[in-house]
C-alpha cells in the first residue's frame, strides 16, 4: 500500500447506527494477524460484527434493528 503520510488525514465518518465510512484505499489488519485490503474510494466497516463480509459492512445491522411498537400494542 503507498505510503500517505504526507496527504491530508483520512476521513472517518463514524454513525450511531451504521458502520464506519473510511475514506480508501485502506489496509486492515484483523484480529488474527491478516490483511485485508481496499483500494476503492470510500469503505464500509461493520462494528456489529453480524455482517458475512467481516470487516467490510453488508448492511447485515439493518435486519436487527428494534421497530417501534404502535401504542395499541402495548
Amino acid at each position: 500500500m503507498p505510503d500517505t503520510s504526507a496527504e491530508r488525514p483520512r476521513r472517518i465518518v463514524a454513525r450511531r447506527e451504521g458502520p464506519l465510512l473510511v475514506e480508501g484505499p485502506v489496509e486492515i489488519e484483523l484480529e488474527d494477524g491478516t490483511t485485508v485490503t481496499s483500494d476503492r474510494f470510500c469503505v464500509a466497516l461493520c462494528t456489529c460484527r453480524r455482517s458475512r463480509m467481516y470487516p467490510w459492512c453488508d448492511t447485515s445491522h439493518r435486519k436487527h434493528t428494534p421497530t417501534a411498537r404502535p401504542a395499541s400494542d402495548r
